[in-house]
């Protein structure tokens, strides 16, 4: 997830580019979210390190970890869900009002190129910010490790999916970010896959088979430009405000509300 104002530069508008896993691809790594619980734990850390002192964008939340308030798998589908509610009772608390979960695989799986279908339906109201990421390491010295926004959504904003590429040089506090952005009305009541394809040479993301945005890799520049060269991690999460999802204020009256992802898929090129 972007740390970032809304100032994007889009690369390319819809295309008639397929966006499916290209040929030769197998998978190699899914969570279906086929059993009732808690996230497997062999598939899915949770993300609490900056509970205390306050996560990044000025937002909001509380993450929790391992509480099913907050993220759970239910009927099939995984459930991240942000709440309304005072944290006074977490130890690593931070004085937060609202609870959500922030899930990775960070420490458990990363990947080096491919092919990440994740299928999912977005919640929608002032205030949320739900997205689908990811990041390489180290994370402590963002932006150079780079990050790949597969899908951003603010609720001030309804049905407008964001795509968005980080890096040293192209990065929001240069206002540089590399982004694209496509409509989808309907994003907030039915499910759409959101895909990322990432090779050597470039990155696309899109939506339901269709690309919609490009970043290739350039000449010059190196890792400050193309980073992407080492392992990314994925994550899940719904931010509460911030610099961007609360720029229009939290409408307290949305919440309970919930991210449903039907599941993550991840196919590479062996």
């Amino acid at each position: 997830m972007r740390w970032r104002l809304l100032i994007g530069i889009a690369l390319c508008c819809m295309t008639a580019v397929a966006a499916a896993a290209p040929d030769g691809y197998r998978l190699v790594w899914s969570d279906e979210f086929d059993h009732d619980g808690l996230p497997e734990p062999t598939r899915w850390a949770y993300d609490v390190g900056s509970n205390r002192r306050g996560w990044a964008n000025e937002e909001l939340q509380y993450y929790s970890a391992g509480r099913r308030e907050n993220s759970r798998v239910e009927n099939g589908v995984l459930v991240i869900e942000a709440r309304r509610e005072s944290t006074s009772s977490f130890r690593d608390s931070g004085g937060q009002h609202y609870t959500s979960a922030r899930l990775v695989t960070r420490g458990l799986q990363a990947w080096t190129y491919g092919f990440f279908e994740i299928r999912a339906k977005l919640p929608c109201g002032r205030g949320s910010w739900p997205a689908i990421w990811t990041l390489g390491e180290p994370v402590v010295r963002w932006p150079e490790p780079g990050e790949i926004d597969i899908m951003e959504h603010v609720g001030f904003d309804p049905g407008v999916v964001h795509a968005t590429v980080h890096t040293k040089a192209y990065n929001h506090v240069l206002n540089t970010q590399r982004s694209a952005q496509v409509n989808v009305p309907d994003a907030c009541t039915s499910f759409h896959r959101y895909q990322l394809t990432w090779t050597a040479d470039r990155i696309s993301v899109g939506l339901d088979d269709r690309d919609y945005f490009q970043f290739p890799r350039e000449t010059k520049g190196g890792r400050a430009t193309w980073p992407f060269d080492a392992p990314q991690f994925l994550l899940l999460n719904i931010a509460v405000g911030g610099t961007w999802g609360g720029r229009n204020g939290v409408d307290d009256s949305i919440f309970p509300i919930r991210m449903e992802v039907d599941y993550v898929r991840v196919y590479q090129n062996r």
